[in-house]
């Protein structure tokens, strides 16, 4: 009814779940944030164990779904839990294919959140985790990062990144309503500065758009 081409991010859900969304929805996508099992952030949370995440992932890749994953950065986890969860990711890409994108998220707190006091992810950790990323996964899988949740884009490009996610004039941000997205226009300018062309896409990228027959 609208021409839009919705986004699903049902979190770690069942084979079945995912075939169903599948019918309706040309991408979906599943943070795997870490794969440390004792993290205070996914204290409570039974949908973020490592296994579930991990099945969810292959899942997907076994249903030919386009695929949105990634890492959070600063919850408690070290450069070579970041290194685990990255392996992980290309690994099971390399299986199906099916990894479009890999966001690499810097932990922000929240008021109201039980990791309200907990601090920001430093600039400094996010870049290096953004450069591990590019080095770690297949050329052909895109290294997204969150523009408003960084002060510049510049370092983010310089780092590795090659998607800046889902920017909108219309909608917020619903995972971080309180950070709003950078203008359009000053994203572009500070991009062409960085010597990239900002262009728009589909919610599924062109190599699954093209490959109908799998995808």
């Amino acid at each position: 009814e609208t021409g839009l081409l919705p986004h699903a991010n049902p979190g770690a859900v069942s084979a079945a779940d995912l075939a169903r969304l599948r019918t309706v929805s040309p991408s979906q996508g599943m943070m795997v944030e870490s794969l440390r099992d004792d993290l205070a952030a996914h204290r409570g949370a039974p949908d973020k164990t490592p296994e579930r995440r991990l099945a969810t992932l292959e899942a997907a890749g076994e249903l030919a779904i386009p695929y949105t994953t990634g890492i959070l950065c600063g919850i408690g986890e070290d450069e070579a839990d970041r290194i685990t969860a990255l392996e992980a990711i290309a690994a099971s890409h390399r299986r199906h294919g099916h990894v479009q994108e890999v966001i690499v998220q810097n932990f922000a707190p929240k008021p109201g959140t039980a990791m309200r006091d907990h601090p920001p992810c430093p600039p400094e950790d996010h870049q290096r985790a953004i450069a591990l990323a590019r080095l770690i996964l297949p050329p052909e899988v895109h290294v997204q990062a969150p523009p408003n949740l960084a002060d510049d884009v510049i370092p983010l490009l310089d780092a590795g990144v090659s998607d800046l996610g889902g920017i909108s004039p219309v909608t917020i941000d619903h995972v971080n309503p309180e950070k709003p997205w950078p203008h359009l226009a000053d994203l572009r300018r500070r991009t062409e500065e960085a010597g990239r062309s900002l262009v728009p896409r589909l919610t599924a990228h062109p190599p699954y758009v093209a490959g109908r027959d799998r995808w």
